[in-house]
């Protein structure tokens, strides 16, 4: 299923991603030599409907035809989806819930489900352990209102200082596995970029000067984070629909109906007995709430007033979308809560420091 080259194939950089499929017969590795030699890892088109990463990395390519700044290992994930403008197919996994736990001496725990997809992607993170790896991006659109962000899955200083380049908003998480950057967290300081819509050409932009930023990058600095140059938040639950449940809006046909601006929720701190949606059921709730432990927490998040669905405390979402699909093929929001780092990784404010 994958495929390594060492080059760019002739008239590449001039198709859109869901002409991919044209030059490129699936998932490819293109491992493309720069000044220095010490590889940086970037991951575009894990989900098929996001082209930002593809759209920002041929521009730097076009850019670089003679030599880049560092040796990059380019993965070019679900092309099949990119052809039909899909997060992924109905017969295939989500490509980035298909990569290897890792354990700590960097090996990847076996699995039992021999999904081919599963098999590709610990193949790319075999080689990628065996490079001495620089650092790791992994590039996506949402289809929500949210601003751009970066996530990390470690709370240490490098891995914040290569999130805090492409902005001050970062999102700690460690669930759920399989997600691309964590398992790269046990090779290399490893992001994920999160760009906004894929239809807003500032995504590109901002994708673009961050990840030319990176190539150029001699190091990453280790020293502590400043204070006032990141705002951290802790991805503590995933919200899914309950399996059966019919989602929609402006009618309540549906089992249930959400707001109609729920997308406008994203990143705003939402105060108890907020309105989500209405439930034809009143009796048992239609989302599915799992925390970092994997275990069931509806009930510590939302409640029903009668048919109404609302937040029963204070809550920050993220990913909220109107795209029913996404939210029965990926889930309907994260719930976050504002973090403070750990004194190790935190440069606190001159004002705060005594002498």
């Amino acid at each position: 299923m994958l495929t390594i080259r060492q080059d760019i194939p002739e008239g590449l950089l001039d198709l859109q991603s869901h002409e991919l499929y044209k030059k490129l017969d699936g998932p490819t590795l293109f491992q493309l030599p720069g000044r220095r030699t010490q590889p940086i890892f970037m991951s575009v088109l894990l989900h098929g409907n996001e082209p930002v990463g593809w759209n920002a990395i041929r521009d730097i390519l076009y850019h670089h035809k003679n030599e880049l700044p560092r040796a990059l290992s380019l993965f070019v994930g679900n092309v099949e989806a990119a052809r039909y403008h899909q997060r992924h197919l109905e017969s295939q996994p989500d490509f980035n819930r298909i990569w290897p736990a890792v354990s700590d001496d960097k090996k990847p725990v076996k699995r039992d489900s021999g999904l081919p997809e599963e098999v590709m992607a610990e193949q790319v993170f075999q080689v990628m352990a065996a490079s001495n790896l620089f650092a790791s991006v992994d590039v996506h659109n949402n289809t929500g209102l949210n601003p751009h962000y970066a996530c990390v899955n470690k709370l240490d200083a490098q891995f914040l200082h290569l999130a805090t380049l492409f902005d001050r908003t970062v999102i700690y998480f460690t669930r759920p596995q399989g997600v691309q950057s964590l398992a790269f967290s046990k090779l290399a300081p490893s992001v994920t970029l999160e760009c906004g819509q894929p239809d807003n050409p500032q995504g590109v932009a901002h994708a673009i000067e961050y990840l030319t930023a990176c190539l150029k990058l001699s190091e990453i600095p280790t020293h502590q984070v400043a204070k006032h140059d990141i705002e951290l938040f802790h991805t503590v639950a995933v919200v899914r629909v309950a399996p059966g449940v019919e989602v929609g809006f402006k009618d309540d046909g549906y089992d249930l109906r959400l707001i109609d601006n729920i997308d406008h929720l994203n990143f705003r701190e939402l105060p108890s007995n907020t309105v989500i949606g209405w439930q034809k059921n009143h009796h048992s709730l239609a989302l599915k709430t799992s925390d970092e432990q994997d275990q069931e927490v509806s009930s510590d998040y939302f409640y029903l007033d009668d048919n109404v669905l609302k937040i029963n405390r204070p809550v920050m979402p993220s990913m909220l979308t109107r795209n029913t699909r996404v939210i029965h093929q990926d889930c309907l929001c994260y719930l976050m809560e504002r973090l403070s780092l750990p004194e190790a990784v935190v440069e606190q404010d001159a004002d705060n420091i005594s002498h």
